[in-house]
């Protein structure tokens, strides 16, 4: 098939995801065009049958704003018209969906151009917080329902799109994934002894994300600041965003400072969670999980919220621990106790990592994309699938 992927191309899970089934897709003998602003994270220079295409969103002084909106959709068009599209899967519903549903309207009012299908993939922040602004709900619930398929990465994200959307779409949840090969545990003993100061009793726990409120990074420092008062351990903070200053102020003020260590943005976390000993996720929403899943791939044990689709990933006492996400003393007595029974702490291990390659890997969903593509292209032309 040729498939024609549009994404934002930054750190969020929706890049990242987009940018893995893009690069599997091809793998897989498909041609896949990325449409973005920028080649998008986690995406080499160059990949066997992949090519990226970029939205140019020129200025103009009679606009406030540049029409990024406009401009995507007609580089779809001109995408689909060169490449023979089959599929345009737009992941985000706004504006993406708007956007490839503008650009299935050009091409339709052609008879000369073939009109691809278009797949909306919703990833979270699109229904829970841009989707539900009365500023765009009506918006964004007329391009769901106006695409030809719709999935969502859980359940439980697609329970609250009906629930906070007029969403008529029926929709499929297809999870999340990972390309295994790549997300597995790498031993560096150099790294963790760096890491470590070199000392043996000394375990590493680690917290990856975009350090926004909803991540809530000053609970991660809370939670460590009691995990260390039972356990010698240090904090390694992943990731960059406008709460990183609250969390390096929390850590002062809880005098573990000394302890917690700033990161910034890494484009390879493989090599950190892999000498990491417990990963810290107490995010007031999370529509799936991606770094726990990428930390429990490297075998890395978490303690998280036990909100969105967390559950769907994390199996409370065996791969990890879920709790109240107010009860900050549950989190910190899972860590620390984990963190103090090595036989445990290696089934737990273990544990995850049979999660991730029995449900989460390659393999095991992207067909599940590719037979809902097929399924589309199949079914007979509509507007909206109703539930």
């Amino acid at each position: 098939m040729n498939v024609g992927i549009v994404c934002y191309a930054s750190v969020g899970g929706s890049g990242i995801v987009a940018a893995e089934l893009a690069k599997a897709l091809a793998d897989r003998g498909h041609q896949v065009r990325l449409i973005s602003t920028e080649l998008p994270f986690r995406v080499p220079d160059y990949h066997v049958g992949l090519a990226f295409h970029a939205v140019q969103t020129p200025g103009y002084p009679l606009f406030r704003e540049p029409q990024y909106l406009l401009s995507l959709a007609n580089k779809i068009v001109q995408v689909s018209r060169d490449y023979d599209l089959d599929i345009i899967h737009a992941h985000y519903a706004i504006p993406h969906a708007a956007a490839a549903y503008l650009a299935r309207q050009i091409l339709a009012n052609n008879p000369a151009s073939k009109v691809p299908r278009v797949v909306t993939t919703l990833h979270g922040t699109d229904v829970t917080l841009i989707g539900s602004d009365s500023s765009y709900s009506e918006t964004a619930a007329f391009c769901i329902d106006q695409s030809d398929g719709v999935t969502a990465v859980s359940r439980s994200l697609r329970d609250d799109t009906y629930r906070q959307l007029p969403v008529r779409a029926k929709i499929r949840v297809i999870p999340n994934f990972l390309d295994c090969q790549i997300h597995r545990r790498i031993e560096d003993p150099a790294l963790r002894a760096r890491l470590t100061g070199g000392d043996a009793q000394v375990r590493l726990v680690v917290h990856v994300s975009n350090f926004r409120a909803v991540k809530r990074p000053e609970a991660v420092i809370e939670i460590f600041a009691r995990i260390r008062a039972e356990v010698p351990a240090r904090l390694l903070l992943v990731g960059d965003g406008p709460d990183l200053d609250r969390a390096g102020r929390c850590a002062r003020t809880l005098g573990v400072s000394d302890a917690v260590e700033q990161l910034g943005e890494q484009e390879q976390v493989v090599p950190l969670l892999s000498v990491s000993d417990l990963f810290l996720l107490p995010s007031e929403q999370e529509s799936f999980g991606l770094a726990a899943l990428e930390a429990m791939a490297c075998q890395v044990p978490v303690v998280a919220s036990r909100v969105g689709g967390l559950p769907e990933v994390i199996d409370h006492g065996v791969t990890g621990f879920l709790h109240d996400p107010d009860d900050l003393e549950a989190m910190s007595a899972s860590g620390a106790a984990i963190l103090q029974d090595p036989a445990r702490h290696r089934q737990m291990s273990e544990a995850a990592l049979a999660s991730v390659l029995e449900r989460f890997c390659v393999n095991a969903v992207v067909p599940d994309y590719e037979s809902f593509y097929r399924e589309i292209i199949d079914r007979q032309p509509a507007l909206a699938e109703q539930a």
